[in-house]
C-alpha cells in the first residue's frame, strides 16, 4: 500500500515552499529564531479556514491533537498567544503579495469566460462585512454598526478573484476602483456605484472597455440611433454624449446607450458601454455575468471564516480575510490542475472531513469508478415462491 502524508500536507505542497520563504524573508526581514514563522502562521490560518475553527484556542487544540502531522506540514508548535501576536504584529500586506502569486499560478490552468471575444473579462464590486460596534469601535460605518469592506475584482476566466483590498466600511468604492490596474483591452463590468464619468473617460483613454448601467438622473444628448431587433429584447441602441463638462474643459467621450427588456422577468434595463462593435445582446449578456461576483461574495461568507475574527486590531482582521482569499485560490488551483468536476464547495466539504487523514488527495477528490455488480451479500435478492 502506497504511503501518503496528510491531505492538508498534500494541499499545502501546491504552494512552493521556497517561494513562500523567499517572499517572507524579503517582506519581514530578520526575525527572532523563536518567533512564530510566516509559514506556521499560514498553516494555522489554513487549518482555521478549512476546518471551520472559531477561535485561537480552537486552532491551538486542533494542532496539538494532530502533533504527529506537524513534521509533514513543516510548521512549529502553535500556541494561541503566539498566533494572536503574529496576527497583530506581522504586516497583513504579505498576504496581499501571496494572493497575487497564487492568482498567477491559477492563470496557467484557468478556464475561458465563455464569450466569443478573447478579451479578459472582470467584474468589479465591493461587499460589507458587518461586525460588532462594541468589539470594533474603530471600524465605524454609521451610528448603528461597524463594518469592513471587501473590494474585489473577479476574473471570469475561472471565476477567481484577481485583485482584492480590505478597508474600513466608509471607504469609497470609486477610491479603490481608481487604484486597480486593468490590462489594456480588457472588459470590466460594474454596477451604478462606479458611475463616475471621469473614470469612464479614463478607462476609454487607456483602451479598457466597460459595461454598466446608466444613472437615473444622467443628462445626455443622442448623437446617433442604431437599428435594433426588438424580438431579442433590445429596445434601443444609441450613441450618446453627456452634457456635463469636465473641470479641465475637455468634453467627455461619446458612449453607447442600450435599452434591454429581460424576456424572463419583463424588467427594463439601460446599459452603457464604450464598446461599439459588439452586438447589443452581447453587452446585455456581459452585464448579466456581473451576478457572478455577488455569488462569490455569498460563497466565501458562507464557507470561509471572514465574519468572525481571531483578533480585534485592523492588522489581524486584514490578515484573516486575505488569508481566506489565499485559501480560496489554493482550492481553485487544485480544482484547475486536477481537472475534477466537483464544485469548490464539494471539495471544501471533503477536505474538512479528511484534513488530517493519510490518503491520496486526488484519490479523495476523484475516487476510482466502481464498475460491476456489488458483492453478493449487499444484493437484494428477489425470491420467487
Amino acid at each position: 500500500m502506497a504511503y501518503n502524508s496528510s491531505v492538508l500536507s498534500q494541499l499545502l505542497k501546491l504552494l512552493p515552499r521556497h517561494e513562500f520563504e523567499k517572499r517572507a524573508n524579503r517582506h519581514d526581514g530578520q526575525r527572532r529564531s523563536d518567533a512564530l514563522s510566516r509559514w506556521s502562521q499560514f498553516v494555522a490560518l489554513t487549518i482555521g479556514q478549512l476546518g471551520g475553527r472559531c477561535s485561537l484556542r480552537d486552532i491551538e487544540a486542533t494542532v496539538r491533537s494532530q502533533g504527529r502531522h506537524r513534521y509533514h506540514l513543516g510548521s512549529q508548535s502553535i500556541s494561541r498567544s503566539a498566533l494572536g501576536r503574529a496576527n497583530e504584529q506581522l504586516d497583513y500586506r504579505f498576504f496581499e503579495g501571496l494572493f497575487q502569486s497564487l492568482y498567477q499560478r491559477c492563470m496557467s490552468n484557468r478556464r475561458s469566460h465563455g464569450f466569443r471575444f478573447k478579451n479578459k473579462l472582470f467584474s468589479l464590486d465591493a461587499s460589507l462585512i458587518d461586525v460588532s460596534m462594541k468589539v470594533f469601535p474603530w471600524a465605524d460605518f454609521n451610528r448603528q454598526k461597524s463594518a469592513f469592506k471587501l473590494h474585489l475584482g473577479l476574473d471570469h476566466d475561472g471565476l477567481i478573484p484577481a485583485f482584492a483590498r480590505v478597508t474600513q466600511g466608509k471607504e469609497s468604492d470609486m477610491a479603490q476602483a481608481r487604484m486597480v490596474a486593468l490590462p489594456k483591452g480588457s472588459v470590466v463590468v460594474f454596477d451604478k456605484g462606479y458611475n463616475c464619468y471621469r473614470w469612464h473617460n479614463t478607462l476609454t483613454e487607456q483602451g479598457i472597455f466597460f459595461v454598466s448601467r446608466i444613472r437615473g438622473n444622467a443628462r445626455y444628448r443622442v448623437l446617433e440611433r442604431h437599428a435594433v431587433n426588438r424580438c431579442s429584447g433590445v429596445s434601443s441602441d444609441q450613441t450618446i454624449e453627456y452634457v456635463v463638462q469636465r473641470q479641465d474643459g475637455d468634453p467627455l467621450k461619446p458612449i453607447r446607450r442600450i435599452g434591454y427588456r429581460d424576456p424572463e422577468t419583463g424588467k427594463h434595463y439601460v446599459f452603457i458601454s464604450n464598446q461599439f462593435s459588439w452586438s447589443a445582446q452581447t453587452i446585455a449578456d456581459i452585464y448579466q455575468q456581473r451576478w457572478q461576483v455577488e455569488l462569490f461574495f455569498k460563497w466565501i461568507k458562507q464557507n470561509l471564516k471572514i465574519k468572525t475574527f481571531l483578533g480585534t486590531s485592523e492588522n489581524a482582521v486584514m490578515t484573516q480575510i486575505m488569508a481566506a482569499l489565499c485559501v480560496y485560490l489554493l482550492l481553485a488551483y487544485l480544482k484547475f490542475q486536477s481537472k475534477i468536476s466537483k464544485s469548490l464547495q464539494q471539495i471544501l466539504r471533503l477536505l474538512q472531513l479528511n484534513l488530517f487523514t493519510r490518503r491520496s488527495l486526488l484519490g479523495l477528490l476523484q475516487p476510482p469508478d466502481q464498475h460491476g455488480l456489488p458483492p453478493p451479500q449487499l444484493r437484494l435478492g428477489l425470491v420467487r415462491n
